[in-house]
């Protein structure tokens, strides 16, 4: 995969092992990627990720790929399972694309188990929330952008702690590593019609995609 001469952004102020690269897909790197991600669309579409308890829903859907899926629902809460939650298939395999982002940027020797990937539509946003439902807690999240530019927040290990934003536009990567892996993050807007490279013919209305991988369990 082509990818763009990574350049680091500035993180002063930011958690320790935060690091993001705010262009290490280029225009080529993304396209390719987002070909993967539409194939794995095909084999387990997107579905609507409710809370627990309340049975809310999200305001992204989602899917994964991987050995692995993160799910929700209002029966069965967070967890990671290996069947989609609606079809009962196992969930495709990860595209060998985010397998090389993961060694080339997660600094982690186990692989990944889950990607999960979310759908923001107009108006979708992320509420502040730390990854925690992985027993290899040491393992760094890894994350891409594709498409609308989005405006990521992240605090610390306290809901209440101070926390950044910075803008987060396509082909945009970021690693939650060391201290950072532990603090709250989330997505508080994206920018509709910022960037163009989602098919509307086939992803009507989805103006944005992350794909966020993970390694569940320890090695």
């Amino acid at each position: 995969m082509a990818l763009a001469q990574p350049r680091e952004d500035q993180t002063g102020g930011f958690p320790s092992g935060f690091k993001v690269l705010p262009a290490a897909l280029d225009e080529g790197a993304q396209a390719a990627l987002l070909a993967d991600v539409l194939a794995v669309l095909e084999a387990a579409p997107a579905y609507q990720p409710r809370m627990p308890k309340s049975g809310h829903p999200l305001s992204v859907t989602m899917t994964n790929c991987g050995p692995l899926g993160w799910v929700t629902d209002q029966a069965g809460g967070y967890r990671y399972q290996a069947q989609h939650p609606e079809s009962g298939r196992p969930w495709p395999p990860m595209p060998a694309r985010l397998l090389e982002l993961w060694h080339r940027h997660g600094g982690y020797a186990d692989p990944p188990e889950a990607c999960l990937v979310n759908l923001y539509r107009a108006g979708a946003k992320m509420g502040l929330h730390i990854d925690q439902d992985e027993e290899a807690a040491d393992a760094p999240v890894v994350s891409v952008s594709l498409g609308d530019t989005a405006l990521f927040r992240i605090g610390g290990a306290q809901r209440r702690d101070p926390t950044r934003s910075l803008k987060l536009h396509s082909g945009a990567l970021v690693v939650l590593g060391g201290a950072a892996r532990h603090c709250y993050h989330g997505v508080d807007r994206i920018y509709p019609g910022s960037s163009a490279l989602l098919p509307q013919d086939r992803l009507t209305g989805v103006r944005r995609i992350n794909l966020t991988l993970r390694r569940v369990s320890r090695g």
